[in-house]
Formats: C-alpha cells, sequence, structure tokens
C-alpha cells in the first residue's frame, strides 16, 4: 500500500528540487532587474531556492544526522518502546498496524497450539514474532500470569491493546475449549480487515498525493508570476501611461 506513494512522493520531490534549482534562479534575474519589492511568497520560495542552491550540504548533513541518531536511538529499548507505542497511535496507520498485529498473534498462537505446542511456549514464540514492543510486552505478560495461575484473558484486557472483541473472544474460546478455534477466527476477521483498510488507503493516497503536489507546485508557480502581474499592473495604470 505504501510503495506507490512512497515512489511518486519520491519522484515528486527530486522534480520540485530541479525546479528550485533550475527554475527559480531564472525567475529571479528578472525580479533583481525589475527593482522592485517582491511579494512576501515570492520572497519566501526564492530564500527557499537559494537555500538549495547554496547550502545543500547543510541539509543533507541534517539529514544524514537525524537518521543514524534515529537508527541509534530506535535499538535502545526506551527508543523502541516509545517508537512503537507511537506507531499504534498514528492516526489512519495506528489502527492498520494494530489489526496486523492481531491477526498475526491470533494466527500463531492458534497454529502453534494446533501443532501441539504448549500455551506457554507458544505464547514466548508469538511474543517473539509479535513486530511490536507493545505487543510483546503484553504476550509475555500473559505468559507469566499463565504461569501463576491465572486464565489467558485477563492479561490481555489488563494490557489495554487488545479490543474487547478479540478478548471476548478468546475468553469464549477458553471456557469452551475451543480456543484453537475461536484464535482462528480472529485471526481471519483480522486479516480481513486489513486487506480492507489497505485497499482503502491506497484509494485514499492517490488523490491526496495529487492534492499536495497540485497545491505545492501550484504555489510555486503563483509566487513567481505575482510579481510579474503587479509589473503589469503597474504599467497598464492611467498614471503610467500618462507618463
Amino acid at each position: 500500500a505504501v510503495m506507490y506513494p512512497a515512489a511518486v512522493t519520491v519522484f515528486a520531490i527530486l522534480i520540485m528540487i530541479l525546479i528550485m534549482w533550475k527554475v527559480v534562479p531564472v525567475f529571479e534575474e528578472i525580479f533583481e532587474g525589475l527593482g522592485q519589492e517582491l511579494p512576501m511568497l515570492t520572497q519566501f520560495v526564492i530564500g527557499i531556492s537559494r537555500f538549495i542552491r547554496d547550502q545543500w550540504y547543510i541539509a543533507l548533513a541534517a539529514l544524514i544526522g537525524l537518521g543514524i541518531l534515529y537508527k541509534q536511538w530506535s535499538q535502545t529499548a526506551s527508543g523502541r518502546k516509545t517508537i512503537d507505542t507511537w506507531k499504534l497511535k498514528m492516526p489512519i496507520f495506528g489502527p492498520l498496524f494494530l489489526k496486523v498485529a492481531i491477526a498475526r498473534f491470533s494466527r500463531s498462537l492458534g497454529t502453534l497450539m494446533r501443532a501441539g505446542v504448549n500455551i506457554l511456549g507458544a505464547l514466548e514464540i508469538v511474543a517473539k514474532t509479535a513486530g511490536n514492543v507493545v505487543i510483546e510486552d503484553a504476550i509475555m505478560k500473559t505468559k507469566i500470569s499463565i504461569q501463576g495461575g491465572e486464565s489467558i484473558t485477563k492479561p490481555l484486557v489488563d494490557s489495554g491493546v487488545f479490543p474487547p472483541m478479540v478478548t471476548r473472544m478468546i475468553e469464549v474460546g477458553e471456557r469452551t475449549g475451543a480456543l484453537e478455534n475461536m484464535l482462528h477466527k480472529v485471526a481471519e476477521y483480522y486479516e480481513d480487515q486489513v486487506d480492507s483498510a489497505v485497499a482503502g488507503l491506497t484509494s485514499l493516497i492517490e488523490p491526496l498525493l495529487i492534492v499536495f503536489l497540485g497545491v505545492t507546485i501550484g504555489t510555486i508557480v503563483v509566487s513567481m508570476f505575482l510579481p510579474l502581474i503587479k509589473m503589469i499592473e503597474v504599467v497598464g495604470s492611467p498614471q503610467q501611461r500618462q507618463n
């Protein structure tokens, strides 16, 4: 779902950099010859163009430095937990990440139990393959609680990560002795939800990208033509014609 929008975004950024690097300087030379004060929007765009042309290495160094710092921070325990928590709380994408994690948890746990793996061993394996520290911590707490004689449902509810529907279905499966089947049903439901969400995001992201590109490039074009329009208005004014 993200591959196509990401590729379009990269190409769009490259095109805008090319416009700022090659096209805007041509207009800048014209405006210098006019000798008049430029609109704020035009000054802003020209300022960005100058920064890209003359100080691009600062932006590149800053991006590389931030990337290295982010990578190092994400490898620490606190950083990884903060990032994974933020992922689950992201607008639009957060619920999708949570649905993927729940589908993976339910499918993996149900399959391992059906294969004869005991619940404690299955939970440990599922926790390691969760792909999210928050989900992993919730599963490991569930394992510890089961070792203490509690049911599988209570620690999942206490974690606050799993939706009530999931915990209720697991509770029903645990009480009726059909936990494996119930886990597979949960997995099927959330896998369908993920497919629908991905399809919806794909159809939503494309028009949003078009609007973003239109607004961005349109702003650059308008900022370049504003001084020319102002000059035409001045030349066409009655006082200027009399002079």
